[in-house]
């Protein structure tokens, strides 16, 4: 794996990873109401989305473009495109949050209501990968640059 040489992997899966989330997101502002209802929206959202309303749009495409960010975070911190300050303090942060999002699900579950419980265990387990990825190449990169 010459080629990855002066890489950081980690932070290069967390960037794939984020454009794929990125990508999905901004997939549902297209596609609608019915990706909605695969990727496991709540009925409310699904609804909303069905019958034209922009809120779960622009949610979506909001989520979308905080992904598309962070994911750029993680390449820069990589090595793979220019770094920006405080990147890795912002990072830190989306990891952290990753984190609460995947262990507090019970607790945020009564608030969004309509998901199904996959989609509870689903989504939490990839917040979980995500931080622990962007944590470990976080650990690379914290004190080199």
């Amino acid at each position: 794996m010459a080629y990855l040489q002066g890489y950081k992997v980690s932070l290069l899966i967390g960037a794939i990873f984020c454009s794929l989330a990125a990508l999905l997101h901004f997939a549902c502002v297209f596609v609608g109401a019915p990706l909605f209802r695969v990727l496991g929206a709540g009925d409310m959202v699904v609804k909303l989305a069905e019958q034209g309303h922009p809120h779960p749009y622009i949610m979506a495409g909001l989520v979308g473009a905080a992904l598309s960010f962070f994911a750029y975070l993680c390449a820069a911190l990589a090595g793979a495109s220019v770094q920006i300050p405080l990147a890795k303090w912002m990072l830190f942060i989306f990891a952290f949050v990753l984190l609460l999002r995947a262990v507090c699900f019970p607790w945020l579950k009564p608030y969004f209501s309509g998901n199904s419980d996959m989609f509870w265990w689903l989504s939490s387990a990839i917040c979980l990968t995500m931080a622990l990825v962007i944590a470990g190449g976080l650990w690379q990169v914290w004190d080199k640059n």
